[in-house]
């Protein structure tokens, strides 16, 4: 049963048991990517915790429906399989934000988006895939005997029809034999503190990575999800605004410890599917992340890492499968294929050029 609000605030925030489940529906891949992020790099997962907490609830109030914040999955899969150093990852993130509000606030990206091809997109995708399955395999052969329970758990998850939480079960078994290993955990806030400049390494491989990053950016966290946002809510959200959007997200939170961010068409059918319709599921999702901030940091070092791979091998499965619903098969397997051989930013350069000679010889034919 949903209960309005609007005689207390308005009719963008509904008091229903959705609204709790939509949340939960949208850290079905951001929770298993921010704790590898958080147990394979330097950065602590209480301020990368906070970073999405915050932006739940800025982004529920200013857009007043359901909005997606996940991290910028290219980046992250790059930093967690060893592609890209902690300061490189930094750099990555602010770089993209400054491209994002740039292309924003001008009202490119709209125009931009056609250029890049859909297929190029998914190949990214599907790149970002690859890279995450090899790390994740290999992570989990550390120990097998761990590695076999946690995918027990994934298979008993999705025989009984939960495929789409699949990747947060096995979580939930890790942070229990965490919690099991690191003992009682005291609760704490996480201190304020700038990133030292010292630390950011604007590199060419970081430069080629966010290449890669906004390539995804501007089909999925963008495009994509104002269309959705549209379908859903009947609401505006334009790709410039979302793109605006999120760079003042990144230039923001990253400098504080956060790691990139960004919008994305998948969270937004994560919350709509489980259940959300208003913006109370970001301010519940906002109090949630807030929570595990001061509570569960102690814990991130106890995390067993063949546990953290089969949770990364899901990631991964459930990222190429939206990689492989593309018009063109060939080019994106090709893109996906040269983004973990080579790198993502030279995949996405050889998928525009891919793209439009094939776009060109058709029109030919």
């Amino acid at each position: 049963m949903r209960t309005s609000l609007a005689g207390w605030t308005d009719s963008r925030f509904d008091v229903a048991w959705g609204e709790v489940t939509g949340a939960v529906g949208d850290t079905v891949t951001v929770l298993p990517i921010v704790v590898a992020v958080a147990a394979l790099t330097d950065l602590s997962l209480s301020h990368l915790l906070v970073g999405f907490a915050v932006f739940q609830v800025v982004w529920g109030l200013r857009y007043g429906h359901p909005m997606s914040v996940e991290p910028m999955k290219a980046l992250a899969a790059l930093v967690i399989a060893g592609g890209l150093s902690t300061g490189e990852y930094v750099a990555a993130g602010l770089l993209a934000g400054v491209v994002l509000l740039v292309v924003g606030r001008t009202g490119t990206l709209g125009r931009l988006a056609p250029y890049v091809g859909e297929p190029v997109v998914r190949g990214i995708q599907v790149g970002v895939a690859l890279i995450l399955l090899r790390t994740g395999v290999t992570t989990g052969l550390e120990t097998p005997s761990l590695a076999g329970l946690a995918v027990v758990v994934a298979l008993v998850t999705v025989v009984t029809g939960h495929r789409q939480v699949a990747a947060l079960a096995v979580l939930g078994l890790g942070a229990a034999l965490a919690v099991g290993a690191a003992g009682p955990m005291t609760p704490s806030l996480p201190a304020v503190a700038l990133l030292d400049p010292a630390t950011i390494s604007l590199s060419q491989n970081a430069i080629g990575a966010t290449v890669g990053q906004l390539a995804m950016t501007v089909g999925n966290a963008a495009v994509a999800t104002s269309l959705l946002v549209e379908e859903y809510f009947d609401a505006e959200a334009s790709p410039d605004d979302l793109s605006t959007s999120m760079g003042v997200m990144n230039l923001l939170a990253v400098p504080l410890g956060a790691m990139p961010m960004c919008h994305g068409s998948g969270g937004v059918a994560g919350k709509y599917a489980f259940g959300a319709r208003t913006a109370t599921s970001n301010l519940v999702l906002g109090g949630l992340y807030f929570l595990l901030a001061v509570v569960a940091v102690d814990a991130v070092a106890a995390f067993p890492m063949a546990v953290l791979g089969v949770v990364l091998v899901l990631v991964a499965v459930e990222l190429g499968r939206s990689g492989l619903d593309t018009s063109d098969p060939y080019l994106t397997g090709t893109v996906g294929v040269v983004a973990l051989l080579v790198n993502v930013g030279v995949a996405f350069g050889v998928g525009i050029v891919g793209f439009h000679a094939l776009q060109r010889v058709r029109s030919e034919d």
